[in-house]
């Protein structure tokens, strides 16, 4: 279910704070990768992710791949930054960005 407008603004709030978690380069989404950002996105559920690739193109068929993950969803994409959301509701609360 997409989020609402409001609800993104917010988010888009509370992860322009946030330090990238993860970092993706060259080898694109490979198996380490996938596993680090599903755990990120379980413990944290708003993360902000750095994409260390020069083109553009490039960058937005990663994009594309990760918004394909269950239930990940696109907050904010500018430049070689975005972020992304995935809702845990056994979110542990000191983990969490949203509910710090």
């Amino acid at each position: 279910m997409p989020i609402s407008a409001e609800r993104k603004k917010s988010f888009r709030t509370i992860g322009h704070k946030l330090n990238p978690i993860v970092t993706i380069a060259g080898n694109g989404l490979s198996e380490g990768v996938l596993l680090e950002l599903n755990r990120a996105l379980d413990d944290h559920e708003l993360i902000k992710v750095k994409l260390g690739l020069a083109d553009r193109d490039e960058r937005k068929a990663l994009v594309a791949e990760i918004v394909a993950l269950p239930n990940v969803e696109l907050i904010q994409e500018i430049g070689k930054v975005v972020i992304l959301y995935r809702g845990n509701k056994k979110a542990n609360p000191k983990l969490s960005n949203l509910h710090r």
